[in-house]
């Protein structure tokens, strides 16, 4: 089995009690020096300083205590003295086969624990009845766990939304029948509302109306611009507050740190209580602030968080890193189900964009999960219309071969637009990051909302949410419908009207070229602006910003074509399909279609996008046009740059993530790569025997390192196994607290039987139930791409390097990262962690 080694480690002091980290060089011998600087590294993954030592969270991404059935002694044991011998399997020492905080834990390990706790099960199953039923319900548990958390998940999402709905009209009025009702649910019950002036009904009074008594003329108009700033300003400055406050892991999308921890790193608390109730909250305040932001991702990490919690009622989970991380992958397509009402792009959304271990029973898993999320949803019905999301559309013209040119436009248009706003937002995080506008988040929360409102009231487009300009850009334009998107001129006579609910082609109007022109400055404004909202400190999700500017573009294309259609019927390319008086182009379908180039440009999404588009839209037979988008955005982006938003976050936080897409191309081996290099001090290791405590406990504290390598002995350095620090200190301190007789000058053996000794020496602290006795190794020679695939296949910490049976070196991910920056000209100290 193998466990993890680590460049660098916990300190103390800072905010609130801890620093982030002392140290995070990579192995490079016996010492190493401390760094300071890495507490303000630190500080940009939540937007304040930590104090990494509390406990009061929900418990942690870290088993609970000692529980590894295959080891037959362990903890700190007397080789032929005290009375009292320590066995962890009848008293487990707290702590030992866990983790610290920001390390990566040991996938090997981990299933084979889970192995030895189900082989356990089946056997005692066969010796009774109560046995069996309790093997049963152990089988039965995942199950129920999925159930709860697609309850919760979904109950929490549909709070979201309709507090969410709510708090974004009050923008802009007020009902007096009810001020908890929005604006839709307070007409609801009018019999004065028309078609023609649909939004407006005495129920619902605008600012103006309540202050001045009248809704016309400049003075309304100025009362309902400060009104709009002022909901805007203070919504900004309650989400930034409590997320500062309470829970600083709250803000953000959550996905990229979700994809960490899901490839086996731990954040501790990012997943815990505090951190569920303040974004739930501080999320519908910052999508009602009317910030460039959507509540999709942040769903994810809300889904995520509620999983961790009800992982800690089933014992397998709570004490099992790996089983748990496949309740975070269920809840992950959990999310997306809940945020877009597509159960089946969720679990697509999880394997393909989030999930580092997938196995087909976490499919299974997830697709319960989603439809249970999905059928909860449903039952609360948030948006009033008995469908899961606000945007659903029929589109009643098929499209023809022909617009697959303007499609694949829209793709061009999408990849360009995505590789542009991951650079722009890389280099803005990073100025953000190594600039005093990092230290100041609250100051520039309400800096870009006061802008944002500013700029947003005077256009409607960019004035109504993000998810209500997408409604009403993907819309079909009907007979009734008095948006000035369909503002079209009346045809002269009825009969050129087609039948049904969808009308033919007509030439533009006057409302239709105002709504373009706003169209054309929300697109710029939405562009620009959230470059620099994403990555605040407040809950912010991409998903929503990405699909307006995508539609947008595919509304103000579908509108072109439409026109060009109708004055040129003769042309080849509409000849034979595309007749007068026929419905030929539908310019929301265009905007669908652009939606998804821009999502697919930024995120790198494919299979699971098409299939949240339709799911989202129900245009099933459009699964070609949104096809052709997305591949082609992915390529025009992927010419540009590899990574995906996300990963580019992973980068630039420092987090240790083997990015799976990645390929390896260097022809380096592993004595390249591995530590200590020629000019480092030696390698730290234990002898198997004859090193004291007082040596083995000056050896750790001298260095950084988790883990140190044992072998026979420093003049044959054969490889025995590998001993975690924790493990280690553990032991020793529970040894002298417990045992009589050991103290400095004792040996430490991590050998099978214990040496002979006399009569009178001091006791044996016999150390090899801690030990790992099978850790990966490598051969000196050995490829590093192999290597790199045995570490991400495997899920590896480290592995030790070996020449004829002797230790030379050690691995660990973060040199492997190191190495791959370096290959990429990129700078190799960005990797923070291990």
């Amino acid at each position: 089995m193998s466990h993890f080694w680590s460049g660098w480690r916990r300190g103390s002091g800072a905010f609130g009690g801890a620093t982030a980290m002392e140290h995070r060089g990579s192995y490079s011998g016996g010492g190493g020096s401390s760094s300071e600087d890495d507490d303000d590294e630190m500080v940009d993954l939540a937007g304040a300083t930590l104090d990494f030592s509390s406990t009061d969270d929900v418990p942690p991404l870290s088993s609970g205590g000692y529980e590894d059935s295959s080891s037959s002694r362990g903890g700190a044991m007397n080789g032929n003295g005290p009375s009292h011998l320590v066995d962890p399997l009848e008293d487990p020492l707290p702590g030992v086969g866990t983790y610290e905080d920001f390390n990566t834990i040991d996938w090997v390990r981990e299933k084979s624990k889970d192995r030895d706790r189900h082989r356990e099960i089946t056997n005692k199953s066969k010796q009774s009845i109560v046995a069996l039923l309790l093997s049963i319900s152990d089988a039965f548990s995942g199950w129920l766990l999925m159930l709860l958390v697609g309850l919760m998940a979904g109950a929490l999402a549909g709070g979201i939304d309709i507090a969410a709905h709510w708090l974004t009209d009050m923008k802009e009025g007020v009902c007096l029948v009810g001020f908890w009702f929005n604006h839709e649910h307070c007409c609801w019950t009018s019999n004065e509302t028309t078609f023609q002036e649909r939004d407006r009904c005495p129920q619902w009074q605008s600012w103006a109306e309540l202050i001045t008594g009248t809704s016309q003329g400049a003075f309304a108009y100025i009362v309902n611009y400060l009104m709009y700033i002022f909901w805007a300003l203070l919504f900004a400055l309650l989400s930034v507050t409590l997320v500062r406050a309470f829970a600083p892991y709250a803000c953000g999308s959550g996905i990229p740190e979700i994809k960490t921890i899901l490839s086996g790193f731990i954040i501790r608390g990012y997943l815990g209580k505090w951190t569920l109730i303040i974004k739930t909250i501080t999320l519908v305040l910052a999508v009602s602030s009317g910030l460039s932001l959507g509540k999709e991702g942040p769903l994810v990490h809300v889904a995520c968080c509620c999983a961790n919690i009800l992982c800690h009622l089933f014992t397998k989970y709570r004490k099992n890193e790996a089983k748990r991380r496949e309740v975070l992958s269920a809840a992950a397509a959990v999310g997306v189900s809940v945020a877009f009402g597509a159960p089946i792009g969720g679990v697509l959304f999880s394997l393909e964009e989030v999930s580092y271990y997938f196995p087909l029973k976490t499919l299974w898993r997830s697709f319960f999960a989603a439809l249970v999320a999905a059928f909860t949803l449903r039952s609360i019905n948030p948006f009033g219309n008995s469908r899961l999301v606000l945007f659903y559309v029929e589109f009643h013209a098929p499209w023809h071969l022909v617009e697959l040119g303007p499609f694949i436009l829209l793709g061009i248009f999408g990849g360009l637009w995505g590789a542009l706003f991951i650079r722009a937002n890389i280099a803005w995080c990073r100025r953000r990051k190594s600039t005093r506008l990092g230290h100041y988040p609250v100051m520039e929360v309400l800096v870009v909302a006061a802008l944002t409102a500013l700029l947003a009231f005077p256009n409607s487009y960019t004035r109504m949410s993000g998810a209500e300009l997408i409604s009403e850009l993907f819309n079909d334009c009907s007979l009734l419908d008095s948006s000035q998107l369909c503002g079209y001129k009346q045809p002269s006579n009825t009969s050129e009207t087609s039948t049904g609910n969808s009308l033919a082609d007509r030439p533009a109007g006057e409302g239709l070229y105002t709504a373009l022109w706003q169209l054309s400055l929300a697109l710029i404004f939405k562009m620009m602006i959230t470059v620099i909202t994403f990555g605040m400190k407040v809950p912010s999700g991409l998903f929503i910003p990405s699909m307006a500017v995508g539609a947008i573009a595919g509304r103000l294309l579908g509108v072109g074509m439409e026109q060009l259609a109708y004055y040129n019927h003769d042309w080849f390319i509409f000849k034979g399909w595309c007749s007068p008086g026929a419905d030929c182009i539908t310019p929301g379908l265009y905007a669908m279609v652009g939606a998804a180039a821009c999502l697919g440009g930024v995120t790198r999404m494919t299979v699971s996008l098409v299939v949240i588009m339709f799911e989202l839209t129900g245009g099933l037979e459009y699964i070609v046009p949104l096809m052709a988008a997305t591949m082609t955005s992915k390529w025009v982006a992927d010419a540009f740059g590899r990574e995906g938003i996300y990963e580019a976050h992973i980068r630039l936080n420092g987090y240790p993530f083997l990015e799976p897409k990645e390929e390896f191309e260097h022809s380096s081996l592993a004595v390249d790569v591995m530590r200590p290099r020629r000019s480092d001090p030696t390698l730290a290791v234990l002898t198997q025997e004859g090193m004291t405590v007082g040596e083995v406990e000056a050896m750790v504290e001298s260095t950084h390192y988790s883990g140190f390598p044992v072998v026979v002995s420093k003049e044959s350095p054969r490889l025995v196994g590998f001993v975690l620090r924790r493990d280690l200190l553990i032991s020793i301190d529970n040894a002298r607290q417990r045992q009589e007789g050991v103290v400095s000058a004792s040996q430490v053996v991590f050998t099978e039987h214990a040496p002979s000794q006399a009569p009178d020496a001091l006791p044996l602290l016999r150390l090899r139930g801690i030990m790992d006795l099978s850790p990966f190794t490598v051969t000196d020679h050995t490829p590093m791409d192999i290597t790199v695939d045995i570490f991400r296949k495997l899920g590896l910490r480290q592995c030790l390097v070996t020449h004829n049976g002797r230790l030379l070196g050690i691995i660990t991910k973060k040199d492997i990262l190191k190495h791959m920056a370096q290959i990429a000209n990129r700078d190799p100290d960005s990797i923070l962690f291990n």
